[in-house]
């Protein structure tokens, strides 16, 4: 292990290999090879008297790059792609003459960046599917336990921890939407040349434009994109990097909101994420059981949204054809957003596998706080039963008053209902006070709400993408 140096956190404590691949030396520059080998093969497809045996030894080396020569050469030219260039041609000395042929830097790089992003959105989408998996089973389980509602963190009418959950996924499958339109949109920049115009391909073909036009097409087929963007400069344009970056940023915020309701149950003991059986919350206070997950990926999905900038400020400053300021920018603005994605993705799998609810500690807030949501219901049965509606909408007011500074107060039990039924002028004894509270008279329509929002749209969903169930999530931190 390198320990003089710095090392990413995404490689060594929070990022999949999986996610790590795609944004490595290994896939990069092998990639640059197959959309070497891809051109010259669809080339000679279209006339221009390139051998067989050419692209075979190509072929036969994709893989095993000389990364030292490559450094070598990139000291010396200062050119990372020509670099590249002369060590494959180094490898395979019969191909030299035609690698790279009418292409300009940009075809390799800039193809290969769209071919990463594509296959980490893949990535991202597998686990933001199977996380959508593991809530709905979750909502579904509990969809009928009532649970206090809160709006602006103040009690609120009575919910349950379904259709809490179910909120959580509604944010997942839009999400999921978004990023299908991505992928299904994302376009790929294929053969144009220096500075967008295919002026050397002209050249190579002697002006035959339809030949022109199915080389981009033929090449950009072979590496898996049916868009092709008809019009560039120099690089595709730099808007598709906002897109792509805008999609993650758009996850991270699903899953802060998701993380930060967690962290707020924690605290009120009705909802834990997982919690390992020799897990250390704090190294001074051994009782702590700190929600470490749901801040991690509180922690992470800052950075992903954050970063979202870094693509927009680039677009807007690339001059004309292109300027070269993108560059380093793009090396980490990009890979460090899906790497965070990733990782933050994991811990959410992780956390809707394990959540543990605590059904009587729910019970004891709710109840807590139901005698002053049922007063409405209270005064209905009051009514009901001979009581004058003006008359005991003021005792329910006067009582609810000193009930509440009680409470605030002197810190004690909620005693509305004693104090009502010991009140004279109510219609209503204890007894029939108590049978108003049942929780479930409060909830309304969440339980339907969420089997239906489930089975009607999510799971619809999680069938399209059965085959990509079934991650198995270790943290490593």
């Amino acid at each position: 292990m390198n320990t003089n140096g710095y090392i990413s956190p995404f490689s060594q404590r929070y990022a999949s290999a999986e996610m790590s691949y795609i944004f490595s030396n290994d896939f990069k520059f092998s990639t640059w090879r197959k959309l070497w080998v891809a051109l010259a093969r669809c080339e000679k497809q279209l006339g221009i008297p390139i051998r067989d045996e050419q692209i075979a030894a190509m072929e036969r080396h994709i893989y095993d790059i000389d990364y030292e020569k490559a450094a070598e050469h990139e000291k010396k030219l200062r050119h990372d792609v020509m670099a590249h260039v002369h060590t494959f041609g180094e490898q395979v000395p019969e191909a030299m003459p035609i690698i790279h042929l009418g292409a300009t830097s940009a075809y390799v790089g800039d193809n290969t960046d769209l071919i990463q992003m594509r296959d980490a959105l893949k990535l991202v989408r597998r686990k933001l599917v199977n996380c959508m998996h593991h809530l709905s089973h979750f909502a579904l389980k509990h969809r009928n336990l009532p649970t206090l509602g809160y709006t602006h963190f103040q009690p609120a009418q009575l919910t349950t921890v379904g259709k809490r959950a179910a909120l959580w996924l509604q944010d997942m499958l839009l999400d999921l939407q978004e990023l299908e339109f991505r992928l299904e949109t994302l376009a790929f920049r294929g053969v144009k040349g220096t500075t967008g115009t295919q002026a050397s391909f002209m050249e190579l073909f002697e002006g035959d434009q339809e030949k022109i036009r199915q080389l981009d097409a033929m090449v950009s087929s072979s590496m898996g994109f049916d868009k092709v963007l008809t019009i560039t400069g120099q690089t595709y344009t730099r808007k598709q990097d906002t897109f792509v970056l805008s999609t993650l940023a758009n996850i991270a915020s699903t899953a802060h909101k998701m993380a930060t309701d967690l962290r707020l149950l924690a605290n009120l003991k009705e909802i834990e994420e997982p919690f390992e059986k020799n897990q250390i919350g704090s190294s001074a206070m051994a009782y702590k059981r700190n929600p470490m997950r749901s801040e991690r990926v509180c922690a992470l999905a800052r950075f992903v949204m954050s970063n979202v900038m870094n693509p927009l400020q680039t677009h807007s400053t690339q001059w004309f054809e292109r300027t070269l300021d993108d560059s380093a920018n793009k090396r980490l603005a990009t890979p460090e957003a899906f790497l965070a994605t990733d990782s933050l993705l994991d811990i959410l799998i992780n956390i809707c596998q394990g959540m543990v609810v605590y059904p009587k500690m729910i019970e004891k807030h709710l109840m807590a706080e139901l005698p002053f949501i049922a007063t409405e219901n209270i005064m209905m049965a009051a009514v009901k039963k001979g009581g004058d509606r003006q008359e005991i909408h003021e005792i329910i007011r006067t009582h609810s008053i000193a009930a509440g500074n009680r409470v605030k107060n002197e810190g004690g039990e909620n005693d509305l209902l004693q104090r009502l039924a010991e009140d004279p002028r109510f219609e209503l004894n204890y007894d029939e006070l108590m049978q108003t509270l049942e929780p479930a008279r409060y909830v309304g329509r969440a339980p339907e709400q969420t089997s239906e929002f489930i089975n009607e749209e999510v799971q619809p969903m999680l069938r399209k993408y059965a085959d990509e169930l079934g991650i198995s999530v270790e943290l490593k931190v």
